[in-house]
């Protein structure tokens, strides 16, 4: 019933796989092509990129060598691959120059760019940062997701210099115990990835995280689960991702024999999820009475209402003017309604003389 099968890394060939799925009735391409399917897609159109708003991904890396025993990646998108920083810059201008204030870099294992740069040599992906954070109008970085592995030192002074570049860092352990993780083949233990932590504190203080868990792994006990509570009450998460272990054919894991109950991992998985609820309401709580800044994406829900995002990705919502979309404005934030921030703007301080540029602006409904 299927007529087309096509892989991530092959989309480009997607006409061509039309044309020969109606000439023979089935077309199928899943192999790894050579040639850099960003070259062959069409650039989008500047109302294409206008009317996806203020905030917009963008690939520089696919691909991933680790070949952790419970993922699918690596055998579905292939071997690491970066993207040339100029083709990476000339996105990022086009982006820039049609309303796009922030970006994220995206990657199966984003920190493991080494793209090449104008000089002939490898980048890191600091160094890539540092690059994009002088684009104008390009106010604000992200970048998802990274490996534990891969965070060196050029990622580390990225987010010590710049102030582009977001205090939040989604940062997968999987697990706290270091039996899980070697059977998950993680490459890291508990302990380096509590250092990789550390070393991001000392260089931002204000630097915040969130992670992906999972639960019921095979061969999992209670004390490896017991590990992964201890660890997340050790790091203190802003928000993570938590899901019950399910296997992936091909993979190594697939294969492992101590499964895990079902009902064991349901209960897992709430009382972890509790914790980290716990937590990411902690963190949104304390945001009540400062002030921060947000840069405003879109109109809300409730009439006469804008949200935006905070540093730390948590929605912040006014009561403003839809001319205030695209702006970064701190405001001081009063309440917490579940997960989202209700303030106002503050009205920066401006000389002795001088107007204010709008009017007040008052708290969310």
């Amino acid at each position: 019933m299927v007529d087309i099968v096509v892989g991530p890394q092959s989309y480009h060939h997607l006409p061509q796989l039309l044309t020969r799925a109606e000439r023979e009735g089935r077309a199928i391409d899943t192999e790894f092509p050579t040639e850099d399917k960003f070259s062959f897609l069409a650039q989008p159109r500047p109302d294409a990129i206008r009317a996806r708003g203020v905030s917009a991904f963008v690939t520089v890396q696919e691909g991933c060598d680790k070949f952790c025993t419970f993922c699918v990646v690596p055998y579905t998108r292939g071997s690491e691959v970066s993207r040339p920083v100029k083709k990476i810059v000339d996105d990022v201008k086009r982006l820039a120059d049609n309303g796009v204030r922030e970006l994220t870099l995206i990657g199966q294992n984003v920190n493991a760019y080494h793209g090449e740069g104008p000089d002939g040599r490898s980048w890191p992906l600091g160094k890539l940062l540092h690059h994009l954070a002088a684009t104008p109008g390009i106010a604000r970085l992200r970048y998802s997701t990274s490996h534990p592995g891969d965070v060196d030192d050029s990622l580390i002074e990225a987010h010590r210099d710049l102030d582009a570049l977001m205090p939040l860092v989604h940062l997968p352990v999987q697990s706290g115990s270091d039996r899980v993780l070697l059977a998950m083949r993680r490459r890291h233990t508990v302990r380096d990835y509590r250092d990789v932590v550390e070393r991001f504190r000392k260089a931002r203080q204000n630097i915040a995280f969130s992670s992906d868990f999972i639960v019921g792994f095979p061969g999992e006990s209670e004390e490896d689960f017991s590990a992964t509570l201890a660890l997340v009450m050790q790091i203190g998460y802003a928000a993570a991702y938590s899901f019950k272990y399910s296997p992936r054919p091909g993979t190594p894991a697939a294969e492992m024999q101590e499964t895990v109950s079902a009902a064991d991992m349901d209960g897992r998985l709430e009382r972890l999820q509790n914790l980290i609820d716990s937590q990411q309401s902690a963190f949104n709580r304390a945001a009540i009475g400062t002030t921060m800044d947000v840069l405003f994406e879109r109109a809300a829900r409730n009439p006469g209402q804008i949200v935006g995002r905070t540093p730390y990705l948590q929605p912040a919502h006014v009561m403003a003017a839809k001319d205030i979309i695209g702006c970064v404005l701190p405001v001081r934030i009063a309440r917490l309604d579940r997960y989202s921030l209700l303030g106002e703007i503050v009205s920066p301080t401006l000389p002795p003389g001088e107007e204010p540029a709008s009017s007040h602006v008052t708290i969310g409904a």
